[in-house]
């Protein structure tokens, strides 16, 4: 057996975690300070654990949301043989490029002066 999973070896679990731990004591560290509203009182615990949890979770779920919706571009796309083909690429083979003309009367006839 492969140690790959069937949808390939993306992204692992480490480090959306890690980033979302980070997240989440940053929050529980400004809100456990900032959140007593001064000198005169106590720290606020229930309020730093709450903002924590809250950012660890917000952090994770939008970290896995994105690595789900990653997904490789298939080889074909990249040929440039499609609609986004560049007229330089068009053109080549069919020598030059065709001059521009003058303004036309919308009718057919001849230029307009």
């Amino acid at each position: 057996m492969t140690e790959e999973s069937p949808r390939g070896p993306r992204v692992g679990i480490k480090g959306p975690l890690m980033f979302s731990a980070f997240f989440g004591v940053v929050a529980f560290v400004a809100v456990l300070i900032f959140g007593s509203g001064g000198t005169g009182h106590g720290m606020r615990f229930d309020l730093a654990f709450t903002a924590g949890g809250i950012a660890f979770i917000v952090c994770l779920v939008i970290a896995a949301m994105l690595s789900m919706t990653y997904k490789e571009n298939a080889e074909h796309l990249g040929q440039g043989s499609g609609v986004n083909l560049r007229s330089e690429d068009r053109l080549k083979g069919k020598g030059k490029a065709p001059e521009a003309k003058g303004p036309e009367d919308p009718a057919g006839g001849a230029p307009r002066e």
